[in-house]
This record gives structure tokens, sequence and C-alpha cells, in this order.
């Protein structure tokens, strides 16, 4: 297996996640009333699993070796590219997490803004995902010899182990220290 299909299956999870993000956008526009639990699984769900797992192994693995390559000028614009929507997304999560805590505690206006966070989202993720799937993973995999793609598929399943480990080794110091989550 290339190092490309364990992020490619991942997007599969994330790409339902987002079917249910549109689902949910749809409904407040409906009803104007955010489901405030969905929404804590789903900020949870994008900041644990799309991004510290998935775009942990991207950044700290797949694109650090990739900056040791000389990658040709496509590849170089669409890894910039990505660096700067893995930033928007971890930026409107944090914003969907203000805002549902915001409409939580009885800022109705609050929906509204919920209603553009998703929006930003599900704009976002798919777009995103096509680019990798499609114009990227795959075509990158050539910079890397056989052993080279056998050792960074090594370092996920690693990542992937630890991950658990310091996700909730964070939440716990992070109630220690009085700062919440």
């Amino acid at each position: 297996m290339l190092p490309a299909g364990p992020l490619m299956i991942e997007h599969r999870l994330i790409e339902r996640m987002v079917d249910l993000l549109f689902a949910e956008e749809e409904r407040i526009n409906q009803h104007n009333v955010p489901d405030t639990d969905f929404l804590l699984v789903a900020s949870d769900f994008l900041r644990t699993y799309a991004d510290r797992c998935h775009h942990g192994k991207e950044e700290n693995i797949l694109f650090e070796e990739l900056l040791t390559k000389t990658l040709a000028d496509e590849h170089a614009r669409i890894l910039n590219e990505l660096k700067d929507e893995h930033t928007t997304a971890r930026i409107n999560v944090r914003r969907l997490v203000d805002v549902r805590q915001r409409f939580f505690e009885g800022e109705a206006e609050a929906a509204e803004e919920i209603q553009q966070v998703l929006a930003v989202l599900t704009a976002l993720y798919p777009a995103h995902i096509e680019k990798e799937d499609n114009h990227f993973f795959l075509q990158v995999m050539d910079y890397f010899t056989k052993k080279d793609q056998m050792d960074m598929l090594h370092r996920f399943w690693e990542f992937d182990e630890k991950l658990i480990h310091r996700v909730y080794g964070d939440i716990v110091k992070h109630i220690e220290e009085g700062t919440g989550n």
C-alpha cells in the first residue's frame, strides 16, 4: 500500500462527517435552532480526527518529507495551498466551537454565525479532499522510493498509535491547569 492509501481512506470518514455538517446547516436553515450536542461531537471529530490525526500525518510526516525533495512547481504550489487550507479549517473549527458555546449560553443570533461557519467548512473540506485525492497524493508518491514509502507507512501507524495518548493526556493536563480543553 502507498502512504497515500491510509490518507485517502481517512478522507472517506471525513466526507461522511461533512455530509452530516451539511445536513445540520440545512436543518438550521429550516428551524433556526442548531443542535448543540451534534456540534460538540462534530467539533471534537474535526479537531481530533480530521486535524490532529489526519492533518497531523500529512503535515508532520508527508509534507515534511516532501520539503526534503525538489518538487515540481505544481506540487510545491499545491503543497502550500494544502497547508493554507489546513489553517483555514483550524480557524473555522475554533470559530464553530466558540459560536456553539455562545449559542448554548443563550445568544440566539449565534445561530446565523453557526450557519456561516458550517457553510465555510462544508465548502472547504470537499474541495480540499478532491485536491489531495486527485491532484496531489498519488502524484507525489513518485518522489519516494519503495523503501521510503514503507518507512512512511510505518511512521503513519506509529503516529496513530501515540495519538490517543497525546490527545487525552492534553485534555487532562488542561483540566488540571484550569484551562479547559
